[in-house]
């Protein structure tokens, strides 16, 4: 990782097409203005896709959640440039993606500071053809060899201490025949332990369980369940 200082802040990148990135290149004005967004996912607030020279990146903006959103959408308290939220997840995906984990292309990070407080975007590279498990599992199946393979993928991040803070079922894409684990933010590297490494997979069936609820159809079971954990439990036994 790279880092420049800004008028207000940094911009960090891991990859060298991004170095000449500036602040106004994080606003979805910039990418509007040059017909360059191609893409939209919709969820709380809108992620973006767009594309920059022959790459397509995906641009998210960092917001609040919780009761502290009432108080303020998308500031964050200052404490250092490596603790912010962008640069601390640029820094796990570039860890990961270098190590050959199935995670989007790290691109690069935006942090702009106002007093005490700063805002921050990141740019990661869009898995091409991909579906997230819900979107996937509203048209269509998984085999159980897939679903333990799905297990299988989860747990070699387990194995390695990747702490994802919000496995769910959104946040796993299906591209290719491949799983991806996306949305690193609050994510550390840290000691294997089974406390949280089951605290990780119990927040992920009731992230199904919750979606089953929403869209009665959706294609998970608790079959699909049991091969996604005997494909998990024959990595962790291993390793």
């Amino acid at each position: 990782m790279q880092i420049k200082s800004t008028n207000n802040g940094v911009i960090a990148w891991c990859d060298e097409i991004a170095q000449t990135l500036t602040p106004d290149h994080f606003r979805p004005e910039y990418w509007q203005s040059n017909d360059a967004i191609i893409g939209q996912s919709k969820g709380r607030y809108t992620t973006w896709f767009v594309e920059y020279q022959t790459q397509q990146w995906v641009l998210r903006h960092y917001w609040r959640g919780g009761l502290i959103e009432k108080f303020s959408k998308d500031a964050y308290i200052f404490t250092s440039m490596k603790r912010t939220r962008a640069i601390a997840e640029l820094a796990i995906l570039e860890t990961l993606f270098q190590e050959g984990f199935p995670v989007p292309r790290p691109i690069a990070a935006n942090v702009e500071r106002f007093g005490i407080w700063y805002r921050a975007d990141l740019f990661i590279e869009l898995v091409k053809g991909a579906d997230d498990l819900v979107a996937l599992l509203s048209k269509s199946t998984l085999t159980d060899e897939q679903w333990q393979r799905l297990g299988q993928t989860i747990a070699k991040f387990h194995a390695r201490g990747v702490y994802h803070a919000d496995l769910n079922a959104k946040n796993i894409l299906f591209a290719d025949d491949q799983f991806y684990l996306i949305d690193f933010d609050r994510g550390e590297l840290k000691p294997p332990n089974t406390k949280w490494q089951q605290a990780n997979i119990s927040r992920l069936l009731r992230s199904f369980n919750k979606e089953k609820t929403k869209l009665a159809s959706l294609n998970f079971s608790d079959n699909n369940w049991q091969s996604l954990l005997a494909g998990y439990q024959q990595i962790i036994n291993n390793s």
